[in-house]
């Protein structure tokens, strides 16, 4: 029989966005977070203790013995803490960690709530209840760039935005500690007030469920809810440690709940979101259907008559690229947490994003003739320009040009090797970007490039920390695969490389001295390959071919430089005394 987690993560999977998770206290406990009831019980103690009066091991029935009424979170909190900023002070002490508490890891989220950020931050989870009164869940949100919306109030309910409108709501239906309208008693857990009544019962009604670590015993309303929701449009998983509680098995009977044995929910919700990012990961373009596209753009390219049908294939593939790309996926908002670790995340995401682009990328660059050129330039350049915002983290905002990274390189390279050169100008020079805050357009050869995509990170990448060229280095090793089919000796593949990214260098320098005046050179794998080899380097190469050739030198004859052989000797010249000092640093 399959496992009940995995029926769960295929459920999620295939229907994102439609699952709804409802959590207690269990979803907590391991943060060392006390319930209600139990902060309730230690603020009952302390007002003893001020009364002078001993309290026993029963503080609730010392109290109701006392003033005539079970005690009361906001009465207490009003006994203990007259102004607000006093009781938002004794409460912080239950719910948030001291220095200690955070060396040995309490009340900060725990497995479970990163587990949830993380499905929440794909778009697989949107609606989260929860009778819990700690923000744990908001701050492992935040941690993955997600603000929600928190209804703990009814005036939150009230005037919420419609929960399909937003990216993740947080019902807190029992409120939230640092509000004295919590609920904690029996009696007030009887009944909720319509506001949030109406909004359960939508929920209940339109989404499946994930409940865990909510034993049903006591909020009687959320019963009722549950009982009251006749729809059974999606299954509801009910997460179990042990054998459930009779009340608990009338509600999963009556709901006709799937039943998921499960260790603690930190264990659980671990596993369901591995599993839901694996069946992500198995649906990447298949090799096959990468195979079957780059035979289609073959076929394409061998007949002109069919030229509309491949810029159509390869413009599809630009629009797959920009929904799956777009700030819903890789926000960039200053509220966005950031460290080198979610960085190095984000260059998978895009390398996986990418990965039917670039293919198609190396096929036509490599095999195109000049009537197909356009398509490739084309492609390039809609990725270079992203869309929405210009503003945000910086490291961010420079890596949403990564995968035009990708496809200038894998384009780039494949032209070269097969002496494509009017392709390779129209990548070098023809395809524009919109300079930011310019207002007009300049060659994207300026904003991609390895020094602006991760302008300080490149010695973060793992396993490159003393690398001298690490961003370079990076992508040489991971389009060789892209490549091996049409360059298949390592060296010829190095030597191909150094030579894309001198002529690379070249063109940059050429069309920032235009621009500003100045060069500022992206130097790459070159400048420390092959260094203590004898024979010729690339810079003597080129010379020699253009004693040779002159105005015939292919890339000038592409339209490149001018079409001057004397702008690209005074270029290469600038060039070689940044790479002679970076050497001289360096080495």
């Amino acid at each position: 029989m399959i496992d009940a987690i995995i029926s769960l993560a295929f459920a999620i999977h295939q229907n994102k966005g439609v699952y709804a998770l409802l959590l207690g206290s269990g979803v907590s406990r391991s943060a060392g977070i006390p319930t209600g009831w139990e902060v309730i019980i230690d603020l009952t103690s302390k007002a003893a203790k001020l009364s002078g009066e001993d309290c026993g091991l029963d503080p609730a029935t010392w109290y109701t013995s006392k003033f005539g009424e079970k005690p009361s979170y906001s009465k207490l909190l009003d006994a203990l803490a007259k102004s607000p900023s006093e009781r938002s002070q004794l409460l912080r002490r239950y719910f948030e960690p001291n220095e200690e508490e955070q060396e040995q890891n309490l009340k900060v989220p725990t497995a479970a709530h990163i587990a949830i950020a993380n499905l929440v931050a794909s778009g697989y989870i949107q609606v989260i209840i929860t009778t819990n009164f700690d923000r744990l869940l908001e701050k492992a949100l935040e941690a993955v760039g997600v603000v929600p919306t928190v209804i703990s109030t009814p005036d939150a309910a009230q005037g919420a935005r419609p929960i399909q409108h937003t990216r993740c709501t947080i019902i807190k239906i029992n409120g939230d500690y640092i509000d004295t309208r919590i609920r904690n008693t029996e009696e007030e857990l009887e009944e909720y007030d319509q506001q949030l009544t109406t909004l359960l019962d939508r929920v209940f009604d339109e989404y499946g469920l994930i409940i865990c670590g909510w034993s049903a015993e006591w909020d009687a309303a959320l019963r009722r809810a549950l009982e009251r929701s006749k729809s059974r449009r999606f299954t509801t998983y009910w997460t179990v440690r042990d054998k459930p509680a009779p009340i608990t098995g009338e509600l999963i009977a009556l709901r006709g709940a799937e039943i998921v044995k499960i260790v603690d929910s930190n264990s659980f919700f671990q596993q369901l979101e591995e599993k839901v990012h694996a069946l992500e990961d198995m649906n990447r373009p298949h090799p096959l259907s990468v195979k079957a596209a780059v035979v289609t753009v073959k076929r394409y390219l061998a007949d002109n008559v069919h030229r509309i049908r491949l810029y159509d294939l390869v413009m599809q593939e630009v629009e797959n690229f920009e929904v799956q790309s777009s700030e819903e996926h890789f926000p960039v908002a200053p509220s966005t947490p950031f460290n080198v670790e979610l960085l190095v995340e984000r260059m998978r995401r895009y390398e996986t994003l990418t990965e039917m682009l670039r293919a198609l990328m190396v096929t036509g660059c490599y095999w195109s003739d000049a009537q197909q050129v356009d398509i490739w330039q084309k492609c390039f350049e809609r990725i270079s320009n992203p869309r929405n915002s210009t503003s945000g983290i910086v490291a961010y905002l420079a890596l949403k040009r990564y995968p035009a990274l990708l496809l200038l390189y894998a384009g780039g390279l494949a032209a070269l090797a097969s002496g494509r050169y009017r392709t390779v100008a129209a990548l070098f020079a023809d395809a524009l970007v919109n300079e930011p805050g310019e207002g007009y357009r300049q060659p994207a050869v300026l904003y991609v490039n390895t020094y602006r995509v991760m302008p300080y990170n490149q010695k973060n990448l793992p396993g490159r920390e003393r690398n001298y060229t690490p961003l370079s280095d990076y992508l040489g090793e991971l389009l060789r695969h892209d490549l091996r089919d049409f360059i298949p000796d390592q060296i010829q593949y190095n030597s191909l490389f150094d030579r894309f990214e001198y002529l690379l260098a070249l063109s940059h320098a050429h069309y920032e001295q235009k621009r500003s005046g100045s060069i500022i050179v992206p130097l790459g794998s070159f400048l420390w390959r092959n260094r203590h080899e004898r024979g010729p380097t690339i810079h003597d190469s080129i010379l020699t071919e253009l004693s040779e050739m002159g105005e015939n030198w292919p890339l000038l004859k592409a339209g490149l430089f001018d079409r001057s052989v004397d702008r690209v000797i005074e270029i290469i010249s600038e060039v070689d005394k940044q790479v002679k000092l970076r050497r001289s640093d360096m080495f």
